[in-house]
Protein backbone atom coordinates (compact mmCIF):
# COMPACT_ATOMS: atom_id res chain seq x y z
CA UNK A 1 0.00 0.00 0.00
CA UNK A 2 1.89 3.03 -0.66
CA UNK A 3 1.61 6.51 0.50
CA UNK A 4 -0.80 8.03 -2.24
CA UNK A 5 -3.18 5.32 -0.95
CA UNK A 6 -2.91 5.62 2.59
CA UNK A 7 -3.58 10.25 2.17
CA UNK A 8 -7.05 9.19 0.60
CA UNK A 9 -8.33 8.00 3.61
CA UNK A 10 -8.87 9.15 7.01
CA UNK A 11 -7.29 8.05 9.78
CA UNK A 12 -9.94 5.96 11.34
CA UNK A 13 -10.25 4.58 7.33
CA UNK A 14 -6.92 3.92 6.97
CA UNK A 15 -6.79 1.81 10.60
CA UNK A 16 -9.57 -0.43 9.35
CA UNK A 17 -8.04 -1.26 5.88
CA UNK A 18 -4.80 -1.60 7.52
CA UNK A 19 -5.96 -3.86 10.67
CA UNK A 20 -7.75 -6.04 7.75
CA UNK A 21 -4.45 -6.50 5.64
CA UNK A 22 -2.58 -7.18 8.57
CA UNK A 23 -4.92 -10.08 9.66
CA UNK A 24 -4.87 -11.18 6.12
CA UNK A 25 -8.59 -11.57 5.91
CA UNK A 26 -10.65 -9.89 2.73
CA UNK A 27 -13.53 -10.48 5.07
CA UNK A 28 -15.02 -7.91 7.69
CA UNK A 29 -18.44 -7.64 9.93
CA UNK A 30 -19.73 -4.89 11.11
CA UNK A 31 -18.71 -5.85 14.86
CA UNK A 32 -14.82 -6.50 13.49
CA UNK A 33 -14.89 -3.01 12.37
CA UNK A 34 -16.45 -1.69 15.74
CA UNK A 35 -13.68 -3.71 17.35
CA UNK A 36 -10.90 -2.17 15.32
CA UNK A 37 -11.92 1.58 15.90
CA UNK A 38 -13.12 1.07 19.35
CA UNK A 39 -15.80 3.30 18.70
CA UNK A 40 -19.45 3.26 19.04
CA UNK A 41 -21.76 0.96 16.67
CA UNK A 42 -22.90 4.69 15.16
CA UNK A 43 -19.22 6.13 14.76
CA UNK A 44 -18.47 2.76 12.90
CA UNK A 45 -21.02 2.93 10.82
CA UNK A 46 -20.24 6.11 9.32
CA UNK A 47 -16.52 4.91 8.62
CA UNK A 48 -18.11 2.25 7.27
CA UNK A 49 -20.23 4.63 4.39
CA UNK A 50 -17.60 6.30 3.70
CA UNK A 51 -15.18 3.34 2.89
CA UNK A 52 -18.02 2.13 0.67
CA UNK A 53 -18.21 5.14 -0.87
CA UNK A 54 -14.82 5.27 -1.72
CA UNK A 55 -15.11 1.96 -3.10
CA UNK A 56 -12.92 0.13 0.14
CA UNK A 57 -15.71 -1.68 0.98
CA UNK A 58 -18.40 -3.47 -0.68
CA UNK A 59 -21.15 -4.97 1.16
CA UNK A 60 -22.42 -8.76 0.71
CA UNK A 61 -24.63 -9.08 3.52
CA UNK A 62 -26.11 -7.32 6.09
CA UNK A 63 -23.30 -6.44 8.45
CA UNK A 64 -20.96 -8.51 6.59
CA UNK A 65 -18.69 -6.57 4.05
CA UNK A 66 -15.92 -7.55 1.31
CA UNK A 67 -12.85 -5.35 1.36
CA UNK A 68 -11.47 -4.43 -1.87
CA UNK A 69 -7.15 -4.59 -1.67
CA UNK A 70 -5.01 -2.11 -1.46
CA UNK A 71 -3.06 -3.22 -4.54
CA UNK A 72 -6.14 -3.82 -6.59
CA UNK A 73 -7.12 -0.31 -5.64
CA UNK A 74 -10.93 1.20 -5.39
CA UNK A 75 -11.40 0.33 -8.77
CA UNK A 76 -11.24 -3.30 -8.29
CA UNK A 77 -14.93 -3.11 -6.85
CA UNK A 78 -16.36 -3.88 -10.06
CA UNK A 79 -17.52 -7.08 -11.37
CA UNK A 80 -14.35 -9.14 -10.84
CA UNK A 81 -15.75 -9.09 -7.14
CA UNK A 82 -19.02 -9.95 -7.61
CA UNK A 83 -18.83 -13.83 -6.89
CA UNK A 84 -16.78 -12.45 -3.76
CA UNK A 85 -19.62 -10.70 -2.68
CA UNK A 86 -22.18 -13.09 -3.57
CA UNK A 87 -20.23 -15.50 -1.29
CA UNK A 88 -21.19 -13.60 2.06
CA UNK A 89 -24.85 -13.70 1.54
CA UNK A 90 -24.90 -17.06 2.81
CA UNK A 91 -23.72 -20.23 4.44
CA UNK A 92 -23.26 -23.20 3.54
CA UNK A 93 -23.36 -21.95 -0.05
CA UNK A 94 -21.98 -22.84 -3.63
CA UNK A 95 -22.45 -21.00 -7.10
CA UNK A 96 -23.52 -23.16 -9.55
CA UNK A 97 -25.78 -23.90 -12.65
CA UNK A 98 -25.07 -20.77 -15.35
CA UNK A 99 -22.37 -18.84 -13.19
CA UNK A 100 -20.68 -21.77 -12.81
CA UNK A 101 -20.12 -23.18 -16.45
CA UNK A 102 -19.21 -19.62 -17.68
CA UNK A 103 -16.51 -19.51 -15.19
CA UNK A 104 -15.37 -23.00 -16.24
CA UNK A 105 -15.72 -21.80 -19.70
CA UNK A 106 -18.40 -24.32 -20.93
CA UNK A 107 -20.67 -21.49 -22.38
CA UNK A 108 -19.92 -18.27 -23.26
CA UNK A 109 -23.28 -16.83 -22.85
CA UNK A 110 -22.24 -14.09 -20.01
CA UNK A 111 -25.16 -13.22 -17.83
CA UNK A 112 -25.41 -10.53 -14.49
CA UNK A 113 -27.28 -13.29 -13.00
CA UNK A 114 -25.64 -15.12 -10.41
CA UNK A 115 -27.15 -18.72 -9.37
CA UNK A 116 -26.44 -19.27 -5.63
CA UNK A 117 -27.38 -22.30 -3.93
CA UNK A 118 -28.09 -22.56 -0.56
CA UNK A 119 -30.73 -24.22 2.02
CA UNK A 120 -31.21 -20.98 3.73
CA UNK A 121 -34.79 -19.54 2.99
CA UNK A 122 -32.93 -15.85 1.60
CA UNK A 123 -34.44 -13.22 -0.67
CA UNK A 124 -32.86 -12.40 -4.07
CA UNK A 125 -30.77 -9.12 -4.56
CA UNK A 126 -28.82 -7.08 -6.22
CA UNK A 127 -24.89 -6.57 -5.89
CA UNK A 128 -23.15 -3.84 -8.03
CA UNK A 129 -24.54 -4.83 -11.81
CA UNK A 130 -25.25 -8.28 -11.00
CA UNK A 131 -28.83 -9.91 -9.74
CA UNK A 132 -28.48 -12.86 -7.36
CA UNK A 133 -31.01 -15.77 -7.64
CA UNK A 134 -31.21 -17.52 -4.75
CA UNK A 135 -31.38 -21.53 -5.26
CA UNK A 136 -32.79 -24.02 -2.81
CA UNK A 137 -32.23 -27.76 -3.49
CA UNK A 138 -33.16 -30.97 -1.53
CA UNK A 139 -30.07 -32.11 0.59
CA UNK A 140 -29.43 -35.04 -1.74
CA UNK A 141 -28.54 -32.28 -4.78
CA UNK A 142 -26.16 -30.06 -1.78
CA UNK A 143 -23.14 -31.81 -2.92
CA UNK A 144 -19.81 -31.72 -5.06
CA UNK A 145 -18.59 -28.11 -4.19
CA UNK A 146 -15.32 -26.33 -3.46
CA UNK A 147 -13.42 -23.69 -2.76
CA UNK A 148 -12.39 -21.92 -6.07
CA UNK A 149 -9.51 -18.71 -6.18
CA UNK A 150 -11.48 -16.08 -7.46
CA UNK A 151 -9.01 -12.77 -7.64
CA UNK A 152 -7.63 -14.20 -4.34
CA UNK A 153 -11.07 -14.87 -2.49
CA UNK A 154 -12.22 -18.22 -1.92
CA UNK A 155 -15.76 -18.65 -3.24
CA UNK A 156 -17.56 -22.23 -3.37
CA UNK A 157 -17.92 -23.26 -7.02
CA UNK A 158 -20.12 -26.66 -7.78
CA UNK A 159 -17.28 -28.67 -9.41
CA UNK A 160 -17.10 -29.38 -13.22
CA UNK A 161 -18.91 -33.02 -12.84
CA UNK A 162 -21.65 -31.59 -11.00
CA UNK A 163 -22.18 -27.89 -13.11
CA UNK A 164 -22.68 -30.39 -15.63
CA UNK A 165 -25.13 -32.41 -14.20
CA UNK A 166 -27.07 -29.56 -12.11
CA UNK A 167 -27.46 -27.81 -15.59
CA UNK A 168 -29.04 -30.82 -16.83
CA UNK A 169 -31.27 -31.06 -14.28
CA UNK A 170 -32.06 -27.49 -14.43
CA UNK A 171 -32.12 -25.90 -17.82
CA UNK A 172 -33.82 -22.85 -16.84
CA UNK A 173 -31.08 -22.05 -14.54
CA UNK A 174 -28.39 -21.59 -17.93
CA UNK A 175 -30.40 -20.57 -20.46
CA UNK A 176 -32.43 -23.22 -21.31
CA UNK A 177 -32.69 -26.58 -22.81
CA UNK A 178 -30.44 -25.47 -25.84
CA UNK A 179 -27.54 -24.18 -23.99
CA UNK A 180 -27.86 -27.21 -21.27
CA UNK A 181 -27.29 -29.12 -24.51
CA UNK A 182 -24.17 -27.21 -25.36
CA UNK A 183 -22.78 -27.14 -21.79
CA UNK A 184 -22.83 -30.51 -21.15
CA UNK A 185 -21.18 -31.38 -24.71
CA UNK A 186 -18.17 -28.38 -23.56
CA UNK A 187 -18.55 -29.91 -20.40
CA UNK A 188 -17.77 -33.76 -20.88
CA UNK A 189 -14.58 -33.75 -22.35
CA UNK A 190 -13.28 -31.95 -19.17
CA UNK A 191 -14.70 -33.99 -16.56
CA UNK A 192 -14.05 -37.50 -14.89
CA UNK A 193 -16.96 -40.25 -15.72
CA UNK A 194 -16.46 -42.03 -12.58
CA UNK A 195 -17.06 -38.73 -10.88
CA UNK A 196 -20.45 -37.93 -13.14
CA UNK A 197 -21.38 -41.19 -11.87
CA UNK A 198 -20.97 -41.18 -8.24
CA UNK A 199 -22.90 -37.98 -8.49
CA UNK A 200 -25.47 -39.26 -10.09
CA UNK A 201 -25.66 -41.91 -8.00
CA UNK A 202 -26.19 -39.67 -4.95
CA UNK A 203 -28.82 -37.38 -6.81
CA UNK A 204 -30.86 -40.82 -6.89
CA UNK A 205 -32.72 -39.44 -10.04
CA UNK A 206 -33.71 -42.10 -12.63
CA UNK A 207 -34.99 -39.24 -14.71
CA UNK A 208 -31.55 -37.49 -14.33
CA UNK A 209 -29.31 -40.31 -14.74
CA UNK A 210 -31.39 -40.89 -18.64
CA UNK A 211 -30.83 -37.80 -19.50
CA UNK A 212 -27.58 -37.59 -18.68
CA UNK A 213 -26.87 -41.06 -20.21
CA UNK A 214 -28.84 -39.72 -23.47
CA UNK A 215 -26.85 -36.48 -23.45
CA UNK A 216 -23.70 -38.38 -23.26
CA UNK A 217 -24.54 -40.56 -26.16
CA UNK A 218 -25.91 -37.02 -28.45
CA UNK A 219 -22.71 -34.92 -27.87
CA UNK A 220 -20.31 -38.11 -28.56
CA UNK A 221 -18.99 -37.77 -25.08
CA UNK A 222 -16.07 -40.56 -24.50
CA UNK A 223 -17.64 -42.31 -21.72
CA UNK A 224 -15.66 -45.74 -20.74
CA UNK A 225 -17.50 -48.34 -21.28
CA UNK A 226 -18.33 -49.92 -17.31
CA UNK A 227 -19.76 -46.13 -16.80
CA UNK A 228 -22.25 -46.15 -19.52
CA UNK A 229 -23.37 -49.56 -18.59
CA UNK A 230 -24.20 -48.68 -15.37
CA UNK A 231 -25.52 -45.86 -15.66
CA UNK A 232 -28.50 -47.88 -18.07
CA UNK A 233 -28.85 -50.43 -15.64
CA UNK A 234 -29.83 -47.70 -13.99
CA UNK A 235 -32.56 -46.08 -16.07
CA UNK A 236 -34.80 -49.27 -14.07
CA UNK A 237 -36.75 -52.23 -15.72
CA UNK A 238 -39.90 -49.79 -16.50
CA UNK A 239 -40.18 -47.54 -18.97
CA UNK A 240 -41.94 -44.52 -16.55
CA UNK A 241 -42.21 -41.31 -17.55
CA UNK A 242 -38.80 -39.08 -18.05
CA UNK A 243 -38.75 -35.96 -20.54
CA UNK A 244 -35.62 -33.73 -21.84
CA UNK A 245 -37.09 -30.52 -22.79
CA UNK A 246 -40.50 -28.97 -22.66
CA UNK A 247 -43.55 -30.85 -21.16
CA UNK A 248 -45.90 -30.91 -24.10
CA UNK A 249 -44.92 -32.71 -27.45
CA UNK A 250 -43.89 -30.47 -29.95
CA UNK A 251 -43.45 -30.35 -33.66
CA UNK A 252 -40.44 -32.22 -35.16
CA UNK A 253 -39.03 -33.75 -31.52
CA UNK A 254 -36.80 -36.37 -32.05
CA UNK A 255 -38.97 -38.18 -29.54
CA UNK A 256 -39.15 -41.40 -27.27
CA UNK A 257 -34.96 -42.45 -27.09
CA UNK A 258 -35.75 -46.74 -26.25
CA UNK A 259 -32.62 -47.15 -24.58
CA UNK A 260 -32.85 -44.63 -22.58
CA UNK A 261 -36.43 -44.78 -21.73
CA UNK A 262 -36.61 -41.11 -22.29
CA UNK A 263 -38.70 -38.50 -24.46
CA UNK A 264 -36.77 -35.63 -26.29
CA UNK A 265 -39.05 -32.54 -26.88
CA UNK A 266 -36.65 -30.82 -28.49
CA UNK A 267 -35.93 -31.05 -32.88
CA UNK A 268 -32.91 -32.16 -34.58
CA UNK A 269 -32.33 -27.95 -35.44
CA UNK A 270 -32.23 -27.15 -32.00
CA UNK A 271 -29.83 -29.46 -30.85
CA UNK A 272 -27.68 -29.70 -34.05
CA UNK A 273 -25.09 -27.12 -32.57
CA UNK A 274 -24.49 -29.45 -29.61
CA UNK A 275 -24.51 -33.01 -31.35
CA UNK A 276 -21.12 -34.42 -31.46
CA UNK A 277 -18.95 -31.51 -29.88
CA UNK A 278 -17.45 -33.48 -27.45
CA UNK A 279 -15.42 -34.96 -30.07
CA UNK A 280 -14.47 -31.65 -31.28
CA UNK A 281 -13.43 -30.43 -28.10
CA UNK A 282 -10.99 -33.06 -26.64
CA UNK A 283 -9.27 -31.58 -23.73
CA UNK A 284 -7.41 -32.80 -20.76
CA UNK A 285 -9.60 -34.11 -17.65
CA UNK A 286 -9.76 -32.27 -14.95
CA UNK A 287 -7.53 -33.84 -12.02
Amino acid sequence: MNDLTIRSLSSQESRVVLSLAELKTREASRKTIIDILGVSPKAADHVIRSLRRKGWLERGSWGRYLLIPAEQGPEAAGESNVLALASLIADPYYIGYGTAAAHYGFTTQRRNIIWLVTPQRLRDRKLLNAEVHIVNVTSRKFFGFGPVDVLGHEVNLSDRAKTAIDCVDRPDLCGGLVEAAYIFGRASSKVDWDRISGHLLLMNSIALTRKVGWLADHVGASVPDYVRADLLARTGKHSTKATFGRKTPRPNALGYQSEWKLTVNASVEELAESKGIARRHIVKKEP
